[in-house]
């Protein structure tokens, strides 16, 4: 029955969603279009065989399924507080966990079609060539999965961050624009100051998009990573640490009502 009851959740999330033009095109076109401005404009080779687009690609779909997993419920979920849905959730018998796997659904949901839509885009007009191997299918599988994992958690922990509403997309967006641009998503990432390196190294989306060159750069590119090589390993470690991170934030600081209106 609880499971029944998490489905039915989930399928209410994801026909939310999809009823929201808004949302629909800024957490789903967003990327895609930032793939064919970018893509359009610099085609130039960063390494042997490695043309700029293959690599701004690879961030892209990263981002994708941060803009999916972080932002859209950092900025979701304040509005439903404000409105009052978390707080008749709360009153109703529905077990609070199936509110949560309601939102990881409809976050899976979306983070499939959105990397399916990615990868259909940029296989078709930029050339990206698809995982040539079972293992690097299973790095593309296990990446994305512990990524988008992370980001569900920081997102759900990241939306008591926001007083009201009205100020959640001016507190989450900053954000996420600057985690991209230190993250080697529109920038080769060792072009970048090392200071900046070392901040980005904190968070889950620069090693999101070294997992996913792993899997999309050919194997001589390794080189040219800070650690010269993909380091797969600590890309697993600290996804799934954030993971940990992430729950033990969601449940220490989730709010069902306003706590600055109380």
């Amino acid at each position: 029955m609880s499971v029944d009851l998490a489905r039915r959740q989930g399928i209410v999330e994801l026909k939310q969603f999809t009823r929201s033009r808004e949302a629909v095109v800024f957490t789903m076109a967003f990327p895609v279009i930032m793939i064919l401005i970018f893509a359009s404009i610099f085609d130039g080779d960063i390494a042997p065989g490695v043309k700029f687009t293959q690599y701004f690609i690879t961030g892209m779909i990263a981002t994708g399924l941060m803009t999916v997993g972080f932002q859209s419920l950092a900025i979701q979920i304040p509005i439903e507080r404000d409105k009052g849905v978390l707080k008749r959730y709360r009153g109703t018998p529905m077990p609070k966990w199936v509110y949560f796997a309601g939102k990881v659904l409809m976050v899976a949901g979306i983070g499939v079609a959105e990397v399916a839509i990615l990868l259909a885009v940029s296989i078709a007009l930029f050339d990206l060539e698809a995982p040539a191997s079972a293992g690097k299918w299973f790095t593309f599988a296990w990446v994305s999965i512990l990524g988008l994992s992370a980001c569900t958690l920081c997102g759900i922990a990241f939306s008591s961050v926001p007083r009201n509403a009205r100020g959640a997309t001016a507190v989450v967006t900053p954000v996420a624009l600057v985690l991209q641009f230190i993250s080697g998503v529109f920038f080769v990432f060792t072009d970048l100051p090392v200071w900046m390196q070392q901040v980005a190294a904190i968070f889950p989306l620069k090693w999101m998009c070294q997992g996913l060159r792993s899997v999309f750069l050919p194997n001589s590119f390794a080189a040219a990573e800070p650690a010269g090589s993909w380091e797969l390993g600590k890309v697993a470690l600290i996804l799934a640490a954030w993971c940990v991170v992430g729950l033990v934030l969601c449940v220490r600081t989730f709010s069902w009502q306003n706590k600055y209106s109380r």
